[in-house]
């Protein structure tokens, strides 16, 4: 006979396997069907259909339909520092900065644009929750490290320009209402080049 202890132990093991395999089945589901529809008709209720799980689990993991979408956005930019901190390069270590810049401000619009309807989701969550402090930090510590990524590097490159200052303005244009709207028309790749020649144009040859 199995002690209690051990019983629950493996219940224990299994929920939490279950809610891993939920939550990874639920942003999945969101991803697809932002990809596919505009944010505003990308409810919980189809979230939970897509996912296979019921609506109160959405809610229960997520919190709210705006949670939801930072959380999306959020397990992108961590997987983004990952790779600048621990993978190759030229996103990685072991590249010359302007190199790993362009890399880096390419995957940023790639974070940002691959899906069209994520942007204005997560401007709708961010005018919806305005006073969700602990959110708050959370999306200002993902805006922090970019910032300060990419103001060293343009720092190691050339340490004349105002570093600091070019990086807001790099990274403000992606918060930019017609933007906003070219990414939602799959101009992600348009963006990422206009980005080089601003850059490159600043640091010089």
């Amino acid at each position: 006979m199995v002690p209690d202890g051990e019983r629950s132990d493996d219940r224990s093991r299994r929920e939490r396997a279950d809610a891993a395999r939920n939550r990874r089945a639920i942003l999945k589901a969101t991803e697809t069907l932002l990809a596919e529809h505009p944010p505003e008709q990308v409810s919980m209720e189809r979230i939970a259909v897509a996912a296979g799980v019921g609506k109160g689990t959405v809610f229960h993991r997520f919190g709210s339909r705006a949670g939801l979408m930072r959380e999306l956005m959020l397990e992108r930019a961590h997987a983004l520092r990952e790779s600048v901190t621990d993978g190759p390069p030229p996103l990685g270590p072991g590249a010359p900065p302007r190199q790993r810049l362009l890399a880096f401000l390419d995957a940023v619009v790639d974070v940002v644009g691959r899906d069209k309807g994520l942007l204005a989701a997560l401007g709708q969550a961010a005018t919806a929750s305005c006073d969700a402090q602990e959110d708050s930090r959370e999306q200002h510590s993902v805006y922090g490290f970019w910032h300060s990524h990419i103001s060293t590097l343009i720092a190691e490159e050339r340490p004349d320009p105002d570093a600091e200052l070019l990086a807001h303005i790099l990274l403000g244009a992606l918060q930019n209402r017609p933007i906003v709207h070219l990414l939602g028309q799959g101009e992600a790749r348009r963006l990422a080049i206009l980005l080089r020649l601003v850059v490159t144009g600043t640091l010089g040859a």
